[in-house]
């Protein structure tokens, strides 16, 4: 329910903005506002768990999420929508490290791995479910409903967690064991920085290529204010005894390394699930309906890998397995560098179909790794660190994905137009066969040389639209690669032993 929301507005941005009579542009402070107060919560959930406890912390976190989704569907106007979708990100925010944090401490970890799995079939297919649930809802009801949608879930939801979930049990500090020094305070200027920096640096992404980037005084204010608070962050969170983000955690070797891959992985997951359907709506004509479609036999493979993986977990080296997924992820990444007109729908589903195969053996041993050797006292904390490299990435992601679009196809717009010159013999011969063939379905010789001209700027500009999408996916195939030899740097886990974490 909480990663849906990340992707489910998108698409309901046009009727958000004509039912409020505001533009597209003002319309997607909608998605911005929740991706920043997400990103900020989730750096506290970790304190938060330990002071409120994890069940109450987490039921108050979804009757949260619940009651801000409802005053969404029911906003008058967009400055109250924005407001009820910063409460919505920080509810929300918060649900999704603890879930994690109660499962590694819940399953040994012989059976982590097939747990991760199941939590990982919502994170991972829930994106992918977004965009067409979203413009169904759109189109047959209203945009009301891709937030109302969630009351009747959370409601569900909060009754099963007061019945079903139970608080972890206390753990005595041992005399000889290695504890970490804690501190009951809450690191507040920690806090501060963190948020400032995270939220920031949400902003200037999601909102650098509609403002044209560093030629924009917004962007640059915002980028100024990301720098200088990461700049403080780090002396700040390095010498205190309980900080809000434990540095020192993000430079080791096992979950630094799993923290990058991530990053990684939440790139490629989003921005393969944002413009996969624009792709195939913009330049094969699909409609929104057959777009999503599209993405949902990769995303019952996506499913169905994610139980055999997290079985696989058990007994194989998560750094293979990670190797393996990343290897073909940019397969299928390389696959689509060869997109043209011609290619069916089979075509595109059967390549979303082999991505299906490789996220889950990223996302199953990566969950698994990076919560090896952590303290558990650290459990939350590596959770919330695990989901702010996947927010963060997913909008970097984005972001980059955006830009390589914009710029590549203007790119090879002004080359392919260079061609396109009346001195030139083929574009002479093709306005004359183009001509000759309106002409022969009853338009008159003038309308049909007019409807040539118009035909073959159309080509220019799909064949720079095909290019661009060319150059997009090979930036995605790099990024997928780039989680091989971070792979390579993990250490080998204990495969099936007893309880690690301690409870």
């Amino acid at each position: 329910m909480e990663v849906l929301d990340t992707t489910i507005a998108n698409v309901a941005l046009p009727y958000i903005a004509g039912g409020m009579g505001v533009s597209e542009d003002e319309a997607s402070w909608v998605v911005t506002s929740y991706l920043v107060s997400n990103a900020i919560i989730l750096t506290a959930s970790s304190f938060l768990a330990k002071m409120l406890g994890r069940k109450r912390f987490f039921l108050i976190c979804l009757g949260i999420f619940t009651v801000s989704s409802i005053l969404c569907g029911f906003a008058p106007n967009l400055n109250a929508l924005l407001l009820f979708r910063i409460l919505q990100g920080l509810g929300g925010g918060g649900m999704v490290p603890v879930a994690q944090s109660i499962l590694a401490d819940a399953f040994p970890p012989a059976k982590r791995g097939q747990a991760f799995a199941v939590f990982g079939v919502a994170v991972v297919v829930a994106p992918v479910v977004g965009p067409t649930l979203g413009g169904w809802l759109s189109d047959n009801l209203s945009w009301h409903w891709c937030f109302l949608i969630n009351a009747p879930v959370g409601v569900f939801a909060t009754a099963l967690i007061w019945a079903v979930l139970q608080e972890p049990a206390k753990q005595e500090p041992a005399k000889n064991a290695e504890q970490p020094r804690q501190d009951s305070g809450f690191d507040y200027i920690g806090f501060a920085l963190v948020a400032t920096f995270l939220g920031a640096l949400e902003v200037m992404l999601d909102r650098g290529l509609e403002d044209d980037w560093f030629a924009s005084p917004f962007i640059v204010t915002f980028a100024g204010i990301s720098a200088i608070a990461f700049v403080l962050m780090i002396p700040w969170e390095m010498t205190r005894r309980n900080p809000m983000i434990d540095l020192r955690m993000v430079a080791s070797r096992q979950f630094g390394a799993c923290f990058l891959v991530m990053l990684a992985t939440g790139a490629i997951l989003l921005a393969t699930t944002q413009f996969l359907p624009q792709l195939v709506q913009q330049d094969f004509g699909y409609t929104a309906t057959w777009a999503g479609l599209m993405l949902s036999p990769g995303g019952l493979v996506t499913m169905a890998m994610m139980f055999v993986v997290g079985r696989l977990a058990a007994k194989v080296q998560p750094k293979y397995l990670i190797v393996a997924g990343a290897v073909i992820v940019a397969l299928s990444m390389y696959d689509m560098t060869n997109v043209y007109g011609d290619l069916g729908f089979w075509y595109m589903a059967r390549l979303r179909m082999l991505f299906g195969i490789g996220l889950p053996m990223i996302f199953v041993p990566i969950m698994t790794a990076s919560f090896d050797g952590i303290h558990p006292s650290k459990t939350d904390q590596a959770s919330a660190l695990i989901n702010a490299a996947r927010n963060t990435g997913s909008s970097i992601g984005v972001s980059i994905v955006s830009n390589v679009l914009t710029h590549r196809e203007q790119f090879h717009q002004s080359r392919l137009v260079e061609q396109v010159v009346p001195s030139s013999a083929q574009y002479q011969n093709t306005l004359q066969q183009v001509t000759s063939y309106f002409a022969a379905h009853g338009s008159s010789l003038a309308q049909a040389h007019d409807q040539a001209i118009q035909w073959i700027g159309q080509q220019v500009q799909a064949q720079a639209s095909f290019l661009g999408y060319m150059d997009a996916f090979w930036v995605l195939m790099l990024i997928s690669l780039s989680a091989v030899p971070l792979a390579l740097a993990l250490r080998k886990v204990k495969l099936g032993g007893p309880v690690h974490m301690g409870h």
